[in-house]
C-alpha cells in the first residue's frame, strides 16, 4: 500500500495538482498490477482551507499523521502563503519522509519555502527560476544544482515551476509505479500536445478488460 499526501494550505494553485489528483484518484489508466494506493490531504491543523480558485477543502489528516516510510509520497502545490511560519512543520516532516525514502514532489512556490530551508541544496531541481528562488528563498544555497528546465528528478525528489504540471505529474506517476510506460508516454504526449493521436495510442496502451474478448 502506497500513501499519497497533498498537503493543503491557503491559496493553493488548483491547476498544478489538478491532473495528479484526476489520475491518482480514477484509476482510469492504472496497469493491471498497479499497487494499491491510498489519497489523504494533510496540513498543520484541519481548519479548512480555500484554493486560489475559491474551492473549500477540509484536510483529512494532520502533519503529525504523515507515515515517515519510503512507501510514502507527499506533493506540496504552489502557493502564495508558504512563507507563514505554520507551515515549518510540513517542511520538517519533508526532510524526514526525505532521509526515508519517500517522494516528494513540490511545484511552483513549494519550490522556494525547500529551498529556504535547505531540501534543494544538494539536490538536482528547478523552480520559477534562480531570481525567483534569490527573491523568495533568502537561506538558499542551492544554485549549483538548479537546472533550467520545467520539471526536474533526483532521486526521490521532483520539482517543477509553475507552468510544468503534466510533465510533473508524469514524473510522479513514474516515480510511483502505477502506469506502464507506453501508457504514461502516450498519456504525457497527449495531455502536453494535444494531438489525437496520442489519444488512441493511450487507449489502445490499456489492458484488455476482463470480457472484452468473449461472445455474448
Amino acid at each position: 500500500m502506497k500513501t499519497i499526501y497533498i498537503y493543503l494550505l491557503d491559496t493553493l494553485a488548483d491547476w498544478e495538482i489538478g491532473y495528479i489528483t484526476s489520475e491518482l484518484r480514477s484509476k482510469r489508466f492504472f496497469k493491471r498490477d498497479a499497487p494499491d494506493i491510498t489519497i489523504k490531504t494533510v496540513s498543520y491543523d484541519l481548519t479548512p482551507i480555500t484554493t486560489m480558485g475559491g474551492f473549500t477543502l477540509t484536510p483529512d489528516c494532520l502533519v503529525a499523521d504523515i507515515l515517515v516510510n519510503a512507501s510514502s509520497t507527499l506533493l506540496l502545490p504552489g502557493a502564495d502563503t508558504w512563507h507563514e511560519q505554520k507551515h515549518q512543520a510540513i517542511l520538517v516532516k519533508t526532510r524526514e519522509l526525505l532521509d526515508a525514502g519517500a517522494t516528494i514532489g513540490g511545484i511552483c512556490g513549494a519550490t522556494a519555502a525547500l529551498a529556504n530551508v535547505g531540501i534543494l541544496d544538494d539536490r538536482m531541481h528547478t523552480s520559477n527560476g534562480l531570481v525567483f528562488l534569490d527573491m523568495f528563498a533568502k537561506a538558499y544555497h542551492g544554485q549549483p544544482h538548479y537546472l533550467d528546465e520545467p520539471a526536474v528528478s533526483d532521486r526521490n525528489l521532483i520539482t517543477a515551476n509553475s507552468t510544468a504540471g503534466v510533465l510533473w505529474t508524469k514524473l510522479i506517476l513514474e516515480k510511483i509505479g502505477v502506469f506502464e510506460v507506453d501508457t504514461l508516454t502516450a498519456w504525457f504526449h497527449y495531455f502536453s500536445t494535444g494531438d489525437a493521436a496520442y489519444f488512441f495510442e493511450l487507449m489502445q496502451s490499456l489492458p484488455a478488460k476482463p470480457d472484452q474478448n468473449q461472445t455474448h
